[in-house]
């Protein structure tokens, strides 16, 4: 069977060499312990040195032995409650359904997303609806794989103005060591991403434009990975703007990262 992604996962590899590792204005931490019970704990914080504003989050995860259903509550300082509560390969193979509500407390604000995706062989197709009586929206992508080829496809449909708010396409290509993905959202902003490995070295080039638009955004990005737990990362952009990077894991699920921009 394929290793056929998600929509949002193409071009995945590029965008982390450009984003994972960099931070500039803004310190973070992430940390995930795992209790006897076997319920997984997630949290997260972080706060920028500019406006001194910080801000975490704590998601606590169990799975229901009977039916093995992942059970996800999220909370963070802003007094948002999320659950997130999910049902995979139980009515037929490779079907994955979940259901994902936020409730804000203060102002008794309430909403909530069901989504379901389905995979068989070299293709895969998902779709998710805001739990919205006013006129949910509707979301829908598939992607199709042949010998390393992707072609995919996005869409969203707005039910109260019954019009089609979003239409995106992509082709891509994807082998061991390297990717290349191009895509056209609503069929006015393009963009190509290439990635390629060697050794220990990831590179990622990025270029997009908008059409009409004299406005071509590009830029280059590298990591280098010294040893298993220490890694260089490097990137600029058009703009002339550099970013540098250093990931040191100090113990498994530890990391810290320095950056500067």
């Amino acid at each position: 069977m394929c290793n056929t992604p998600t929509y949002c996962d193409l071009g995945k590899a590029a965008e982390d060499v450009f984003n994972k590792g960099y931070g500039f204005g803004m310190v973070k931490i992430d940390l995930k312990t795992k209790s006897c019970s076997a319920v997984e704990f997630s949290t997260s914080g972080h706060a920028y040195t500019d406006t001194g504003k910080a801000s975490g989050n704590l998601e606590p995860e169990c799975k229901v032995c009977t039916y093995g259903l992942p059970f996800t509550q999220k909370r963070n300082t802003d007094n948002t409650l999320g659950t997130e509560i999910s049902l995979e390969s139980k009515l037929a193979e490779e079907l994955k359904l979940s259901l994902d509500t936020i409730l804000v407390p203060n102002t008794e604000k309430q909403s909530g997303e069901l989504e379901a995706s389905y995979k068989w062989d070299c293709f895969r197709v998902g779709s998710n609806v805001d739990i919205d009586f006013s006129g949910p929206t509707i979301y829908g992508w598939v992607v199709l794989v042949f010998e390393g080829w992707l072609v995919g496809y996005q869409m969203s449909f707005d039910t109260a103005k019954s019009k089609l708010s979003q239409n995106n396409f992509t082709l891509g290509y994807e082998a061991a060591d390297f990717q290349l993905h191009t895509h056209v959202n609503d069929g006015t902003e393009f963009g190509v991403s290439i990635y390629q490995k060697v050794n220990e070295i990831e590179m990622s080039i990025n270029l997009a434009w908008t059409a009409g638009s004299n406005n071509t955004r590009s830029g280059i990005a590298a990591k280098y990975k010294l040893d298993c737990r220490t890694s260089l990362s490097a990137k600029v952009n058009n703009a002339s703007l550099i970013g540098l990077g250093y990931t040191q894991t100090l113990r498994p699920g530890v990391k810290l990262t320095l950056y500067q921009l």
